[in-house]
């Protein structure tokens, strides 16, 4: 067991610890029968996140939760996600909202600009130095090939 704070976003609604995306607020229930024995966790409100399937409940009023697992019928289908070695370089172009299909998992990718280097720990960063796409749902990084309209899936 173990117990976390969840820190707020700036709508003020609970972030998952794990993906960074808002908690969803189930009000708490009616007492429930349970293999016979009376669940008084029923009764209790919860923040759940369906993409990590857990959700989150306080613990006697302290501000700190703990986790749980979510049931089955209250997660989110888990869509096809395609292996690396499967991706073939794609022509990618940023749509109106400055997104576009991800090629592996069919999720809205974000397009990131290009920044200048960063130092981070005494070394120089230059992950996102060039333009690309990220996919948040499977964690995707799409690099430019050259200077064509053409991306190829990158690890970093």
């Amino acid at each position: 067991m173990s117990v976390i704070k969840l820190s707020k976003g700036g709508n003020g609604k609970f972030i998952c610890p794990t993906c960074g995306k808002e908690l969803n607020f189930i009000e708490g229930g009616a007492v429930s029968i349970v293999n016979g024995k009376v669940d008084m966790s029923s009764t209790l409100p919860k923040h759940t996140c369906e993409d990590c399937g857990v959700y989150y409940q306080e613990l006697l009023g302290s501000g700190y939760y703990d986790s749980f697992a979510l049931p089955p019928e209250m997660r989110k289908p888990k869509r096809h996600v395609l292996p690396t070695g499967d991706l073939k370089p794609t022509k990618l172009k940023r749509e109106a909202d400055g997104k576009c299909t991800c090629p592996r998992c069919g999720e809205r990718m974000d397009f990131i600009e290009g920044q200048p280097v960063r130092i981070v720990n005494g070394k120089p960063d230059m992950e996102n130095v060039k333009e690309h796409f990220h996919c948040p749902y499977c964690d995707s990084i799409f690099r430019r090939i050259a200077s064509t309209d053409y991306f190829q899936w990158s690890e970093t």
